[in-house]
């Protein structure tokens, strides 16, 4: 008998008008009308989509800069530490490697060009293969053309890899710099980088040794050689063996 009362309690209680009008209302609650929901999902903001127009800078992997100053602005480029004809340096505590660099860039080319490859690299074998095809070139320019005028197409391309590396300027920006002018290669920032192509080969070309001179101040100032960077090695040497002697 009670568990029939009980049963019909329940049953009431289930069916009760005010109870379904209480749950109906909580459901409301905890479920947002349609024009609330458009709302709330319109304000969830969507994954940052990469634009790669024109206005961004090159980072140092050749790719469109997409990180913008405070005020909207490209991130702008550094300038090289040494001028093109600064063949001896200047005088800061770099002054006898730039010295070296000016000897070696005047006399041997190849050994300064491999070191610059070596050093942006830090990859083994990278000195031998970069130097032999860098003499092999130089030696048939020299033999029949009289200059060596078949290197500066092989090794251009560090020179362009040094800038995109440590985001320098180029030459199409040094000179909107200083004189205004290459104004609209500037703005675009295909055009100015197939600009700068075209003045990191015509450097090499037409001032070869001043050109691989500047690259290995540059790279000396910025990176050490691989061969400097092994850390130190401490061993543990155990004590000699011990033995215990008895007194007289």
């Amino acid at each position: 008998m009670a568990n029939s009362n009980d049963n019909n309690n329940d049953e009431h209680h289930e069916s009760s008008p005010l109870l379904s009008k209480q749950v109906a209302d909580q459901d409301l609650k905890e479920k947002p009308s349609g024009k609330k929901a458009k709302e709330a999902a319109a304000e969830v903001p969507a994954h940052p989509v990469v634009a790669t127009g024109d206005g961004f800078g090159w980072t140092a992997d050749g790719l469109p800069l997409v990180h913008r100053s405070v005020v909207g602005e490209p991130l702008g480029r550094s300038q090289w530490n040494s001028s093109l004809l600064a063949c001896l340096g200047r005088n800061d505590e770099f002054c006898s490697s730039d010295i070296e660099v000016c000897l070696l860039g005047s006399l041997v080319p190849c050994v300064l060009y491999g070191t610059n490859v070596e050093r942006l690299g830090s990859d083994p074998g990278t000195f031998a293969n970069h130097c032999l095809p860098y003499s092999v070139l130089y030696l048939i320019g020299n033999s029949f053309f009289g200059w060596n005028c078949l290197a500066p197409w092989f090794s251009y391309a560090t020179r362009t890899a040094i800038r995109r590396k440590f985001n320098l300027e180029g030459s199409c920006e040094a000179l909107h710099r200083s004189c205004g002018c290459c104004g609209s290669c500037v703005e675009d920032e295909l055009q100015r980088e197939q600009c700068e192509l075209t003045c990191d080969l015509a450097t090499h070309v037409l001032c070869h040794p001043c050109a691989v001179c500047q690259e290995g101040r540059e790279i000396r100032r910025r990176l050490h050689h691989p061969g400097f960077n092994a850390q130190p090695v401490f061993t543990m040497v155990p004590p000699g063996e011990q033995t215990m002697a008895r007194g007289a």
